[in-house]
Order: C-alpha cells, then structure tokens, then sequence
C-alpha cells in the first residue's frame, strides 16, 4: 500500500445511476461506502489512513439524502488534505424526462419531491447541486446509458493503475462530435471546426469518415488545417500543466463540426497524436463517427 489513498466521490442528482457506478468501482477492487453522511465523511477526511488502514482505493457515494449536503459539500472538499488522498469527483446527471421516468418505473419517492410534483422535486435538486457540479472532475450524463454502458465507461476511464494516476497529470479525452446531434455534456474546452471545407459534399469521400485516408488526405491539404492543429496544439499544452496543478484528474476536450464524422474525427486523431508524444495521458471518442 502507498501512502496516499485512492478516493472517487460519487454524487450527483437523484436517479442518475450513483449506485450503479458504485457497483462499478467494487468491481475494480474499490472500498465502496453507499450514503456516508457528512459528518463521518468530514471525519473520514480528516484522517484516512488511520480510519481506512489496509485500502488504498475507496469510492464513497454522498449526495443531498445528507442534510446540508449542497452547501457544505462543496467546502469540504475544498479543504481536504491532498497530501493524504488523491481525489477524484464524479458528478451524475440525466435529463429531466429521462429522471422523471426512472422515478415512475421504480416508483420510489424523489427526495426533494415531498409534496411537490416530480419534476419540481428534480429540478430543485438541479439548481442546489449546480455549485457541486462545477467543482467535479468528471461529469457524466447518463440519459442514454443502459446498465452496461455505465460499467463499460467507468471502465475504461479507471481500469488502469491506480497507483500512477496522480502522477500522471491529468487523462485528456478528446472527444468528436457534430453539432447537429448536441454538445457533449461535462466538456471542459469546445472547439468548432466547421470552417474547415466539408469532405462530407464530395462525393467520393462522404461515406468514409477522418479516420479514413481518403479524408485525411483531402484535409491535410488545406492549409487551415495544419494551423488549427498548431494552434490547438499550443493551447492544450499550455493549459494542460495548469490543470494538473491544480489536481483536476480530467480534462475533456470537444471537436466538433456538422454531423462529427469527418472533419472533428481526424482533427481529434491528430492532436491525440501530438499529445502522446508530448507525454499525455490521452483517450479518443468518437462519439458520432457511426451515425
């Protein structure tokens, strides 16, 4: 065991999956603690070695079922010792329909609802946890998400070597996507490349996508091309020491242009390329590519 501990908080709105991805975590060999209230959280906090001795990768799930858990959450892990703990803040969110569902198929009461309508009770809780959601480390929207999906993202963003992760700096995930289809939620930095000529208006070219060499050909000939990567380039290698400084585990990046199968995917291959080299830790989704 190391000296620092590994820790994911989980939280996020009511019905958004916090338990799921709890599971998740116990699957990865993670101490996992389902509505640890705020006090034994503070107190966890103040001391984990002593009171965790023999774990070394801990995931707590803490949400509003804890009295005063939108304004004081935020403060307290402000003030954690990250000497002792290397941390990780998972936000959950869904969409109100999607929320507003779950509720009605479980048929279990929302707990901020009381009196209230359903959809009251949830955009309540949205509005109390805004300030939470702006200090997470990953934001994660389960809308679309089956069961499986969750595990498979959890996976793949943690399924790694826990002991190397903060030393690491920060994963970069790159993200394509089009436009049309929506912004990718919990986006750190967005860039739009639909200035670019389209290779989806040639004829030859719009069944493939920029992962094919065709397409990449066709862009790499415009010179914009080249110094949006350059430029790009120069701005994520600025930024990217900065966030690590400030103990941010992930940053995500969006490209995207109409449909987010040409243009933003081979833009997205490119600058995963330049900060592999620069010795980033990088993972690419192409979110759109297959529609």
């Amino acid at each position: 065991m190391s000296g620092k501990i590994r820790l994911v908080l989980i939280t996020g709105l009511s019905g958004s999956g916090k338990s799921s991805v709890a599971k998740c975590f116990e699957d990865l060999g993670y101490y996992c603690v389902d509505n640890l209230p705020l006090p034994l959280l503070r107190d966890f906090l103040t001391r984990p070695l002593e009171l965790m001795e023999g774990h070394d990768q801990i995931s707590i799930v803490t949400d509003v079922r804890a009295p005063g858990f939108a304004e004081e959450f935020p403060k307290l892990v402000s003030e954690m010792d990250r000497r002792q703990l290397s941390l990780t803040l998972i936000f959950l969110e869904a969409s109100e329909d999607i929320l507003v569902r779950r509720f009605s198929e479980t048929r279990r009461p929302h707990p901020l609802a009381g009196d209230r309508p359903l959809l009251e009770g949830i955009q309540h809780e949205r509005e109390l946890l805004a300030e939470v959601r702006g200090v997470a480390d990953l934001v994660l929207d389960t809308s679309d998400w089956s069961i499986h999906e969750v595990r498979n993202q959890v996976f793949r963003e943690f399924a790694r070597d826990s002991a190397n992760a903060s030393a690491e700096g920060p994963v970069v995930s790159l993200v394509s996507f089009g436009f049309k289809h929506g912004i990718p939620t919990g986006a750190d930095l967005l860039f739009d490349v639909r200035f670019m000529s389209n290779p989806h208006f040639v004829p030859e070219l719009k069944p493939l996508t920029g992962q094919d060499a065709a397409v990449r050909h066709f862009l790499e000939k415009l010179d914009e091309y080249h110094e949006l990567l350059d430029k790009v380039e120069d701005l994520l290698l600025f930024v990217l020491p900065r966030y690590s400084r400030e103990n941010r585990s992930y940053v995500s990046v969006g490209v995207g242009c109409t449909g987010g199968r040409h243009r933003s995917v081979a833009v997205v291959v490119d600058l995963a390329k330049r900060l592999q080299k620069a010795d980033w830790s990088v993972r690419v989704i192409n979110r759109d590519i297959a529609r």
